[in-house]
């Protein structure tokens, strides 16, 4: 009778061992699946960040070569160009006086340049504060 009684209580010990056990797995994978999730997350903000960056300088790449090969300001494909671009160009507008050739057709505008510049520190600085702030929240 002592020794079903010992069977029985090491069935029982098993059984809260393999339930401790499944409890940590369990635990731990929800800890692999909110480290996933804030990957996630962190990749699409980062992967957001650099696609609005590079979509801003792609305009204002073409609103300076538009500028300095002298395209005409009255086409429509120049206007939206300069339209779309405007917002980023503007707190850089009235920084410098830009060099034009004869005639002020061909204008190599140093605001856009540094425009240009400025965004794209921007966007890297934003980058290593995000990974920052995911390395420190692990």
């Amino acid at each position: 009778m002592n020794h079903d009684r010992d069977d029985e209580t090491n069935l029982e010990r098993r059984q809260e061992l393999l339930h401790d056990e499944e409890a940590f797995r369990l635990d731990q994978e929800e800890k692999r699946l909110r480290s996933a999730r804030r990957s996630n997350t962190l990749n699409w903000i980062i992967n957001s960040i650099f696609g609005l960056a590079g979509i801003v300088q792609i305009l204002l790449v073409m609103r300076f070569l538009l500028r300095l090969f002298g395209a005409n300001p009255q086409n429509q494909f120049a206007q939206l160009i300069n339209h779309l671009s405007a917002p980023f160009i503007a707190p850089f507008s009235t920084l410098f006086i830009s060099p034009a050739s004869s005639g002020g057709a061909n204008i190599f505008d140093v605001n856009i340049v540094i425009a240009i510049v400025a965004y794209a520190l921007l966007s890297y600085t934003l980058h290593g504060y995000n990974l920052h702030f995911f390395l420190k929240s692990l």
